[in-house]
């Protein structure tokens, strides 16, 4: 009688013991996955995940802005160790096709700073080519070299003190490629717009943000980097057509 009752706590003890195991592993799973939806991208992807076919990537570029105007920019490509020079222009314009990691680091979109799917063709005008484009430059050089968001964002401060020129009045750029993918979610292109780069400011002198104004702050560079950059929708793409106005 006594060997039964041992044996019978001992099978009861023994089932306790997986129904545990499986809710903790249960547990670690759901804790996993909810991690993963707020932060679906938390490492770099393989390098080659992030590069494209040049010629695609040239004709990408190029759909930044107006024709009138990209066909005589310079246009860049990412390869394996930074951006390099694909087409000689001659305008002072620079387009390029900018990955994930030129967003934000901590705003409601850092979300996507590793996304290998982002793909945001810009063209600089001269002021920005000669003073924003050179902290895509150093960003990518520092993703590619296989460094943390943490050290990335040190190596810029440095850059900043250092080495940065300052910033050019007139700076900005287009980004009113129809081609943009900027987001997993929703409409992938958001919306053709321009981008006006200014050092830190209230952004109730541009009317940022407020009901039914046009202007945006995307908070791209306020840190370290110290520049605000004001974003205005154009209602139509590069190509003519129409864009939506969201």
């Amino acid at each position: 009688m006594n060997r039964k009752i041992v044996n019978t706590i001992a099978v009861g003890s023994f089932a306790l013991v997986i129904v545990i195991l499986i809710v903790i592993v249960l547990s670690a799973t759901w804790h996993t996955r909810a991690q993963d939806s707020k932060t679906p991208y938390p490492n770099m992807a393989p390098i080659d995940e992030y590069l494209m076919d040049r010629n695609a990537e040239i004709a990408m570029a190029r759909s930044a802005a107006p024709e009138a105007i990209s066909r005589d920019a310079d246009v860049l490509v990412l390869g394996r160790h930074g951006y390099e020079t694909a087409v000689k222009g001659k305008n002072g314009f620079v387009c390029a096709v900018e990955r994930g990691w030129m967003g934000p680091f901590d705003d409601e979109f850092a979300p996507n700073y590793w996304n290998p799917r982002l793909r945001g063709p810009v063209c600089f005008n001269p002021p920005a080519a000669r003073s924003i484009l050179p902290m895509t430059y150093k960003r990518t050089e520092m993703v590619l070299a296989g460094q943390s968001k943490a050290q990335i964002i040190e190596g810029i401060k440095t850059f900043v003190e250092q080495k940065l020129p300052p910033l050019e009045h007139g700076a900005m750029s287009y980004m009113m490629s129809k081609e943009q993918y900027l987001t997993d979610r929703g409409q992938h292109n958001w919306m053709a717009h321009l981008m006006f780069y200014t050092p830190l400011i209230d952004s109730a002198v541009w009317g940022a943000d407020l009901p039914n104004s046009p202007v945006m702050l995307n908070r791209q560079f306020r840190e370290p980097e110290r520049i605000d950059v004001f974003m205005v929708p154009v209602g139509q793409w590069s190509d003519g057509t129409a864009a939506p106005v969201m």
